[in-house]
């Protein structure tokens, strides 16, 4: 029978699964290749780790690849609930203390040959890792976005291994009690972002990160609400998000090279920050946290379970409700005829903008074709 072999952590609450052994190859090609074949051939790896019955929406895993790269430790895919990521550091601080918990790692700098380029990652007798992340900076200032409900929104885009739409003071107040208000507020901001066609240079800017005072002003100096691709929130400060921020505040002249930047994330939790200026205007974000390990699994995937390999969710946004359940019919017919014995949902949630929401549930056969 097929198996995974997983260990299990979080930083700063938020979760880590890295997969240490299994039945796959990624032993060559570049790093690029790789995230294409885990992104197809290998998507059900992807989909067993975050997806239920055995994940949830918040999940991030981590495969760990061998590399070419001279003098890296390894190489690494992320992924969330919904695809490969760019980059994510959180997951980066979960690896190293992974492999430490297992003896593959010692005190010292380790480089790690990732999606956007290399990192390297610095693990503490104390158990601190810092991450010295890919080059980061401000795409744009003050972009403005009308969104329903809100009005006019400014931000700043940035890149910090992943693209970020930054806000500062403005939304629902940044508190744990405001989870669903600040859900709701950054889905929109991104929605109204993809409407009106606001991109970093063609790409997606598929993170909103939303600022506001620290709870503890002797703890942190200021506290984030981040939304990630696929509707989770993160339970960390977020490190790519934090590197945005710090590119942000370096440029404009709030933050100089030397200078420490707390970052506490909606739980309180907290990463420090600091920058290097590079000779092209960029800055190298390093940006420092802890992880625990708290458990580790064997997964097993039985031929005859239907979601050996995950439930699917597709999210579909459609202005008028006949149209969603056009689309969940046409999902039902195509998995049927690819004799995959869906189950298919449609909820309807009041918004300015019209949303429906798809649930298919389906076997990884048929999941591994859908649009």
């Amino acid at each position: 029978m097929q198996t995974l072999e997983i260990v299990e952590s979080h930083t700063g609450g938020e979760p880590t699964r890295v997969v240490i052994d299994g039945s796959f190859d990624l032993s060559t090609g570049s790093m690029a290749e790789k995230v294409l074949r885990v992104q197809g051939e290998f998507d059900w790896i992807r989909r067993s780790i975050c997806h239920e019955p055995r994940g949830h929406d918040a999940m991030v895993g981590a495969i760990i690849t061998p590399t070419d790269t001279p003098d890296c430790l390894c190489g690494v895919i992320f992924f969330n609930n919904v695809s490969t990521l760019h980059m994510c550091i959180h997951g980066t601080i979960g690896l190293i203390t992974t492999l430490r918990h297992l003896g593959r790692v010692s005190v010292g700098e380790h480089r790690i040959d990732t999606a956007v380029g290399i990192i390297t990652a610095t693990l503490h007798e104390d158990g601190l890792v810092d991450v010295a992340n890919v080059p980061s900076y401000l795409h744009a200032a003050a972009v403005e976005v009308k969104v329903p409900g809100y009005g006019k929104i400014h931000g700043d885009i940035a890149w910090g291994g992943n693209w970020f739409f930054l806000i500062d003071g403005q939304g629902p107040e940044v508190c744990f009690a405001n989870l669903d208000a600040l859900t709701d507020f950054s889905k929109r901001v991104r929605k109204a972002l993809q409407l009106a066609g606001i991109t970093a240079d063609g790409m997606e800017i598929d993170h909103v990160e939303v600022f506001g005072p620290p709870g503890d002003a002797s703890k942190a100096d200021s506290r984030n609400f981040v939304l990630c691709p696929g509707n989770a929130y993160d339970r960390s400060p977020c490190g790519t998000g934090t590197s945005a921020k710090l590119a942000c505040l370096h440029a404009s002249g709030k933050i100089m090279p030397g200078q420490r930047w707390r970052q506490a994330g909606i739980l309180d939790t907290v990463f420090t920050g600091a920058l290097e200026e590079l000779p092209d205007g960029k800055i190298l974000p390093r940006v420092s946290g802890r992880a625990w390990v708290n458990g580790k699994s064997t997964y097993y995937f039985d031929p005859s379970d239907p979601f050996l390999h995950g439930l699917l969710w597709t999210y579909c946004e459609w202005g008028k409700s006949e149209e969603g359940k056009r689309l969940a019919g046409y999902f039902e017919l195509w998995a049927s005829y690819w004799r995959a014995a869906p189950v298919v949902q449609w909820i309807e949630r009041p918004s300015p903008i019209g949303q429906i929401q798809v649930r298919f549930l389906s076997r990884a056969r048929c999941a591994t074709i859908l649009p």
